[in-house]
């Protein structure tokens, strides 16, 4: 997962999706996701981690209901929401952290 901390590492904003492939919001989530991409474009990097295939990712994170969100700049969380979220309020989070 080294490309993971690396990622987070940055000052550039990284939006982390905590899923799962059997989660009905979760699939909902991800048109959201791309939609928030299309719109910050290169003002964030968003990364989706399923929670099945990393586990112990998701233990580090204390995620313990999907869909999660975490935020990380300069590889801190700076924000996290736990259900489904809303594309404005995703890039308005973004912009928040940018600076």
């Amino acid at each position: 997962m080294n490309s993971f901390e690396d990622t987070i590492k940055s000052s550039t904003p990284t939006l982390v999706d905590f899923f799962a492939t059997w989660c009905g919001p979760c699939k909902m989530q991800g048109p959201i996701l791309e939609d928030v991409k299309k719109e910050v474009g290169d003002m964030a990097t968003i990364l989706k981690i399923d929670i099945d295939a990393n586990r112990e990712l998701a233990a580090r994170y204390r995620v313990q209901s999907i869909p999660t969100l975490i935020m990380f700049r300069n590889g801190e969380p700076v924000w996290r929401a736990v259900g489904l979220q809303q594309a404005h309020v995703l890039v308005d989070k973004i912009r928040e952290h940018q600076n």
